[in-house]
């Protein structure tokens, strides 16, 4: 895009500019770079450059909405050189993943014998209740 024209985009979330707007923006302000992040770019390595190398966009967010693989970070060494990490992502888990109902643990199969001691236990128990409640 040429020109010095901002464009506002019909959502009203962004705007469009060219290079030669990149251009002045860094003369007056006597800068070399515009850095930005949070927007994804179609690079494989995470990052892009656009204006001859005068705006970097960094996007840093491996895996983002379990579709975009491509992330980078960028950092600036004391005499101003720039380098890159890229980012590779995890591997990728799905959004929702139904695993059904959970399973109901098997109860162990209790024999007639002992069920009968069980029996016999929860009656001696109540009755020793029964009597401590008539003394």
């Amino acid at each position: 895009m040429r020109g010095q024209r901002v464009r506002r985009e019909r959502q009203g979330l962004s705007f469009t500019f060219g290079g030669d707007v990149v251009s002045k923006f860094l003369n007056r302000h006597d800068l070399d770079l515009v850095c930005r992040g949070h927007q994804v770019v179609e690079d494989l390595d995470g990052y892009e450059f656009f204006a001859k190398r005068q705006l970097v966009t960094i996007f840093s967010t491996p895996n983002y909405c379990n579709e975009f693989d491509n992330a980078a970070a960028m950092s600036v060494d004391e005499s101003l050189m720039c380098s890159f990490k890229i980012l590779k992502p995890a591997a990728k888990k799905p959004l929702y993943k139904y695993q059904g109902r959970p399973l109901t643990p098997l109860r162990r199969s209790i024999t007639h014998h002992e069920s009968k001691d069980k029996e016999e236990r929860l009656t001696k128990s109540n009755t020793t209740i029964c009597q401590n409640v008539r003394n």
